[in-house]
């Protein structure tokens, strides 16, 4: 095998809950995990004579430690081994909007140069690796709905499609996670996630109990993320949340929902998509 092509998907969290901190300077969470594989990211990889990467996105094109190389170089460090490739990232998914659009194109940096080199590294393995890239990334190895806890990387994967067109919202605003976790105070949370994500009954049965804890500071810092939220429910979602520590907010519509009534509602700079439950 020569080449690979994989999409890297998206996700949002349906509720996000900070429930204490750590030794090691992170932060133990209880969230749920799921997919929008409608929204994602392409990546290629392709042998080559010598090591090369290329974004459509300039700020990530300039990093020279976006997740993709750190991913590539952690892999290098574990086998021993020089990755003479290729990579051409097309961004689909915005930069740094709780969506974990990095973390994915990681993910499908260490499954694509596993399968491409032959490396034969086990799954538990790449979690680990995954891990030390970042905190969302051991999610994005498999991409199925999860239930996370600890840092995110103790996965309960749930069996559960949602029957909702998923509409999502961004607008530019870039959210400092370190800022967001420092902002926030840790708490026990009275969410049973094993509860509510039982099935997708449950969930319709639980879902106003969910909330996401960054939301109280980023709303008070950026009124207009929380007018996102208030004008999906106006507008007739059943459930709304920012996603991560912002800033995009989604909302779950029974029906489906165009985009020239949403875009007489928000500015048209803002990044909108709408992702199928049936994709």
């Amino acid at each position: 095998m020569k080449y690979i092509e994989i999409k890297a998907p998206a996700k949002i969290n349906i509720g996000l809950n900070i429930i204490g901190e750590r030794d090691d300077g992170y932060h133990n969470l209880e969230t749920f995990f799921y997919p929008v594989r409608d929204l994602h990211d392409e990546l290629t990889f392709e042998l080559a004579e010598s090591f090369s990467f290329h974004c459509n996105e300039e700020i990530v094109n300039n990093d020279k430690d976006n997740l993709v190389q750190k991913s590539v170089r952690l892999l290098e460090e574990f086998t021993g081994k020089k990755f003479l490739v290729k990579i051409e990232l097309q961004k689909n998914i915005p930069i740094g909007a709780g969506l974990g659009g990095g973390s994915s194109d990681a993910a499908a940096t260490l499954i694509s140069l596993n399968e491409l080199f032959g490396l034969n590294i086990s799954y538990n393995k790449l979690i680990d690796i995954a891990l030390q890239i970042g905190s969302d990334v051991p999610f994005f190895v498999k991409a199925k709905p999860a239930i996370g806890k600890s840092r995110g990387e103790a996965l309960t994967i749930k069996e559960i499609d949602l029957p909702y067109h998923i509409v999502i919202i961004n607008p530019g605003i870039h959210i400092s996670t370190k800022d967001a976790f420092q902002n926030i105070s840790p708490k026990k949370s009275n969410i049973i996630y094993e509860e509510v994500f039982q099935s997708v009954d449950s969930f319709l049965s639980n879902k106003n109990k969910l909330v996401n804890d960054f939301e109280e500071f980023v709303f008070l810092k950026h009124p207009e993320i929380k007018f996102i939220k208030e004008s999906l429910i106006k507008y007739g979602s059943e459930f709304s949340l920012m996603s991560g520590s912002g800033s995009t907010v989604y909302g779950l519509f029974k029906e489906k929902i165009t985009l020239d009534g949403l875009s007489e509602i928000f500015p048209k700079e803002y990044f909108i998509f709408i992702s199928s439950p049936n994709y």
